[in-house]
């Protein structure tokens, strides 16, 4: 009797081992894995004291080959090669006693750069303070590099930044993913459609973002029935945002997931939430990163 419920578990943990489902596991890239590409051009910048706060103003300033020039930077610039630049925000509102105890010469801002008194502050003081566009796609990631590089005077590294966003042109691969923006806690379950900005990256790799292909508005509400029309094969989501609903198996169990190939198999890849729409130099090693593991999920 032993000898057969060993010989049973055994066949049992074989069948367990090949089933897809079983093997099913979530890839996710992190933020510390993917590394900040740098250019170099040899060329002097016309600024030497730099204080970004414009979001990822850092990122690029320090792609372009000038980190050493950075005296100051965003809250929301966490990445490691940043780490020794002082942050000159709290709670997520700029303090001019901070930014001119760096003594910049320049100072980078975006529309989002807050309180107004601050900015007051700052151009009372005299020193030059260039407006920087919001990325939210492929496309805009061009403008920012472009005036951030002319800003610095630096246009050979501006263009060798500029055309690694150029060169990203995978071929398609008939691979259909949708985009789900969710926080659990908050019970936000959304789509990506059209606009949502994963939409020009999963382009660019070769896949077909059928929330874009079917929905018009950049996040859409979730529902069983869309997913299950949408029939994705893979789901692309946010680090947290899938944590949020309690991982893969949570996921499943949220209505039309698991009518869908990509729910059924559990085919789910992730990336950290402040990479996957950040629209920076990382967004060009992220993407490439991406696509091995969208293709491999979605042969689960």
């Amino acid at each position: 009797m032993r000898s057969r419920l060993v010989s049973t578990s055994v066949v049992f943990t074989i069948l367990l081992a090949l089933s897809p489902t079983a093997q099913a596991a979530v890839s996710d890239i992190s933020a510390t894995q993917i590394s900040l590409p740098i250019v170099k051009s040899g060329e002097v910048p016309r600024f030497k004291r730099v204080v970004a706060l414009a979001d990822g103003a850092a990122e690029i300033v320090a792609a372009l080959g000038y980190k050493s020039i950075l005296v100051g930077r965003d809250i929301a610039s966490t990445m490691p090669e940043l780490k020794n630049i002082p942050i000159d925000e709290s709670a997520m509102q700029v303090s001019p006693e901070a930014v001119l105890a760096q003594h910049p010469d320049l100072i980078l801002i975006d529309s989002n750069t807050s309180p107004a008194t601050a900015l007051k502050t700052l151009s009372s003081a005299k020193i030059p303070i260039v407006k920087v566009p919001s990325a939210f796609t492929l496309a805009d990631i061009y403008a920012k590099e472009s005036l951030i590089a002319k800003t610095l005077g630096v246009p050979k590294a501006g263009k060798a930044l500029m055309a690694q966003v150029s060169a990203l042109r995978a071929p398609k691969t008939g691979i259909k993913v949708a985009f789900l923006y969710m926080r659990g806690t908050a019970s936000i379950y959304l789509i990506g459609g059209a606009g949502s900005g994963a939409d020009s990256i999963l382009q660019a790799d070769g896949f077909t973002d059928v929330g874009a292909a079917h929905l018009k508005n950049p996040f859409n509400a979730l529902t069983a029935e869309e997913l299950i029309t949408l029939q994705p094969d893979v789901l692309l989501l946010m680090t947290k945002g899938l944590a949020s609903v309690g991982g893969i198996n949570g996921l499943v169990q949220i209505p039309g997931i698991a009518e869908t190939p990509a729910g059924k198999h559990k085919r789910v890849v992730t990336v950290d939430d402040s990479l996957l729409l950040s629209f920076g130099p990382r967004t060009v090693p992220m993407a490439k990163a991406l696509r091995p593991l969208l293709i491999a999920a979605s042969k689960l």
